[in-house]
C-alpha cells in the first residue's frame, strides 16, 4: 500500500528541473492628487484681516467727520481702499472667491515606467480683482499729493491695471510654462513703468510745493515702493515656484496689504492734517453737485 507521503515525494522528483516559478510582476500605485489648500491658521487670518479692514474703514471716514467736503478727497479714496480690501477678504474668508490652478507633475521611477500625478493649488482670485480696484486709489493719493499732471497719472494707473491683470493670468498659467513668465514679465515691466510715472516724475514735481509737501510725498512713496516690491517677490515664492504653503502666503499677503492701505492711509491722513500745503479744494459738483444752470428742469418751455 502506497502512503500519502510517498505520494508527494514521487511527484517532487517527477518535476522538471532548470525551471523556476516567475515572480510577482513589478508594479507601482499612481500618486493621488495632491491638493495645496489654506488651513485654520489660514482662513483665521483672513477673518482677522477682513475686521482690521473693516475698522479701518470706520476710522477713516469718522476722521473725514469735520473736514469740509471740498478737502475729503484723500479720505474718500482711502477709505474706499480699505472698504474694497474689507469685500475682498470677506469673499476668501468665506470661500466664495477661490479656485484651483492643477499642473502635472512627473513621478521617476527606477525599474518601472514613470507615472504622474496632479498637484492642485488654491487661487484666491479676489485677491487680484482687490488689487487692481485699490492701487489705483492709493496712486492717485500720491499722484493728488505730489502735484502730478493729469497725462502721468493716467498712465501710471493704466500700467498698473496691466500689472494686476497679468499677475491674474500668471496664478491661472501652467507652472514653468513660457506663458506663465511670459505674464510675469508684463507685470514686472509695468510695474517699472508705474515707478517712473509716480515715484520718479513725482519727486520732481512735488518739490515746488514746499519742503514739508516734499518729505511727505518721499516718504509715502518710498515705504509704497518697499511693499510693492514685496509682492511680486512673495508671488514667485508661493503661486510661482510653489514653495511656500497657502497658510504662509494668506499670512504674508495679509501683513503687506494691512501695511499698504490700512497703515499708508492712517499716515496719509494723519499727516495731511499737519501739512496745510497738502490740502486740495475741489468746487464744483464735488463740493455742491449740479448748479441750477446744470440741473434737468422738467416741465419748463423754451423762453426763446
Amino acid at each position: 500500500m502506497i502512503r500519502p507521503e510517498q505520494v508527494v515525494e514521487m511527484m517532487s522528483l517527477a518535476k522538471p528541473t532548470g525551471t523556476s516559478v516567475p515572480g510577482p510582476i513589478p508594479t507601482v500605485i499612481p500618486t493621488p492628487t495632491e491638493y495645496q489648500a489654506a488651513g485654520g491658521e489660514g482662513y483665521r487670518t483672513l477673518w482677522v484681516t477682513f475686521a482690521i479692514m473693516v475698522a479701518s474703514s470706520a476710522t477713516f471716514a469718522l476722521l473725514s467727520w469735520n473736514v469740509p467736503i471740498s478737502r475729503r478727497i484723500y479720505y474718500v479714496l482711502t477709505t474706499l481702499m480699505t472698504i474694497t480690501a474689507s469685500l475682498s477678504y470677506f469673499a476668501m474668508a468665506s470661500g466664495h472667491s477661490v479656485s484651483y490652478n492643477c499642473i502635472t507633475v512627473r513621478d521617476y521611477h527606477e525599474h518601472v515606467p514613470d507615472t504622474f500625478h496632479d498637484v492642485c493649488r488654491q487661487v484666491y482670485w479676489a485677491r487680484y480683482i482687490d488689487w487692481t480696484l485699490t492701487t489705483p486709489l492709493l496712486l492717485l493719493n500720491l499722484c493728488l499729493l505730489a502735484g502730478i499732471d493729469g497725462g502721468h497719472t493716467l498712465m501710471a494707473i493704466v500700467a498698473n491695471f496691466i500689472m494686476n491683470l497679468s499677475a491674474l493670468f500668471t496664478a491661472f498659467s501652467s507652472t514653468g510654462t513660457a506663458q506663465k513668465w511670459g505674464w510675469y514679465a508684463i507685470s514686472i515691466i509695468s510695474y517699472i513703468f508705474v515707478i517712473w510715472h509716480v515715484a520718479l516724475h513725482g519727486t520732481r514735481m512735488v518739490s515746488a510745493k514746499g519742503s514739508g509737501v516734499s518729505r511727505l510725498f518721499n516718504s509715502l512713496a518710498l515705504y509704497s515702493l518697499i511693499l510693492w516690491t514685496a509682492y511680486p517677490i512673495i508671488w514667485g515664492v508661493a503661486d510661482g515656484a510653489r514653495k511656500m504653503t497657502v497658510d504662509t502666503e494668506i499670512m504674508t499677503y495679509a501683513i503687506l496689504d494691512i501695511l499698504a492701505k490700512t497703515v499708508f492711509g492712517l499716515w496719509l491722513l494723519v499727516s495731511h492734517r499737519a501739512v496745510p500745503e497738502t490740502n486740495i479744494e475741489l468746487d464744483g459738483y464735488w463740493s455742491h453737485g449740479l448748479t441750477s444752470e446744470g440741473r434737468i428742469r422738467v416741465g419748463d418751455e423754451d423762453l426763446n
